[in-house]
């Protein structure tokens, strides 16, 4: 099933419309095009280079110069599934997790002027390199139980954004959804550890398969979906990457554990962004 996304712009204060934030609720997932110029988005590809020439110089999944590299092997070479707090080895991807154009509707949608941003994630997709994220929901890795996560404010406390760096195309591993899905709420889809050899699939009852929307996009496009909507993407069978940068932000008091990286967790604040989406906003700041 094809969901009716509106593809709407940000205006010049980076808030969302009430459109945009009534898809959001409704849809569970909202796509803002061309957000970064084609400048912007080379300057992160660069940063992917290097995060990539780092990784080739490492045996085993390990921390280094800040960020997380979590890495597997495919028919014995070297696979990136993905490399956590990025922006702790790289500056200019650190730099993009506070823009005011992720930051400010993120806060917005969160309903708070302080957010803390506990992802900065490079996912590389190269082509054939087995990379899958099965189907699950954001909340399944920010809640590990034991107190580990509090819904604040009552509408999941979290709001993911994806940069597309590059276009993302029905053969290249692109991201699947359920539209609706973020009314859910927590639901079981088995095991989410995609490092696991036979790991345990699950589907609840809300999920049927026709209702699964392939999303497509554009080099520049940034998505933005909370912690419900159900989702994945599979392995890139086309012959170019497909490179996605991921910050996630929480809203503050939600998250009560470390996350791997340099910085970690940090705390942005975007001034004069309360709940109500007619509201005018700041620059951000973080700390």
């Amino acid at each position: 099933m094809a969901a009716s996304l509106v593809r709407s712009e940000l205006n010049d204060s980076f808030m969302l419309t009430r459109e945009q934030v009534k898809e959001f609720d409704a849809v569970g997932l909202i796509v803002i095009p061309s957000l970064f110029d084609a400048h912007e988005i080379e300057q992160m590809r660069r940063c992917f280079d290097a995060l990539e020439s780092m990784a080739a110089d490492m045996q085993e999944t390990g921390l280094r110069n800040g960020s997380q590299f979590v890495l597997g092997r495919k028919n014995g070479e070297q696979v990136i599934k993905r490399v956590v707090w990025a922006g702790g080895s790289q500056p200019y991807l650190l730099s993009v997790g506070a823009d005011p154009r992720l930051t400010v509707p993120a806060a917005q949608l969160l309903g708070s002027t302080s957010i803390e941003q506990l992802l900065s994630q490079a996912h590389f997709k190269r082509p054939n390199d087995g990379v899958i994220f099965g189907w699950h929901q954001d909340i399944q890795h920010r809640d590990k139980g034991n107190g580990t996560w509090t819904d604040v404010n009552g509408r999941g406390s979290f709001v993911q954004t994806l940069i597309a760096l590059d276009d993302m195309s029905a053969d290249s591993g692109p991201l699947q959804f359920i539209p609706g899905s973020g009314s859910w709420g927590r639901v079981d889809f088995g095991d989410h550890d995609y490092d696991l050899p036979n790991p345990v699939i699950k589907r609840p009852p809300q999920f049927h398969d026709a209702d699964v929307n392939t999303l497509t996009a554009r080099a520049g496009d940034v998505l933005m979906f909370g912690p419900y909507t159900a989702h994945a993407s599979y392995e890139n069978t086309s012959p170019t990457y497909r490179r996605v940068f991921i910050n996630g932000y929480a809203y503050p008091g939600a998250n009560n554990r470390k996350y791997p990286g340099d910085g970690a967790g940090r705390t942005i604040k975007v001034d004069d962004v309360p709940g109500n989406p007619a509201a005018r906003s700041g620059p951000a700041t973080h700390t």
